[in-house]
């Protein structure tokens, strides 16, 4: 069976986290998605590209959710959210998932 790319794992867990908190209205339960994705993200990045990449991009992982909250303020949440992930999902793809 194919894994999933960590680029996927990774935005999916900014997006799927924040979807959950939104539905939900309990942010612990959006946290769970947000850190279970980054975890495992975290893990196929390691086993990938070493321990150094994997840390520069668990650090751009929690930096993208931070630094959403204060873009939402100027693009709204949703495309605030998705830009992240984006960012994310790229250098994911760019350090990790391209080799594979």
């Amino acid at each position: 069976m194919a894994k999933v790319p960590s680029s996927v794992v990774a935005a999916g867990g900014l997006v799927g986290g924040y979807g959950v908190a939104r539905w939900t209205r309990k942010r612990q339960l959006g946290g769970v998605v947000l850190a279970a994705a980054g975890a495992a993200a975290a893990q196929q990045w390691r086993e990938r590209a070493g321990s150094g990449a994997a840390g520069a991009l668990s650090v751009a992982y929690v930096a993208a959710f931070a630094g959403s909250h204060p873009l939402a303020k100027k693009v709204g949440a949703w495309p605030a959210v998705f830009g992240v992930a984006g960012a994310v999902a790229l250098a994911s793809w760019a350090v990790a998932d391209r080799r594979g």
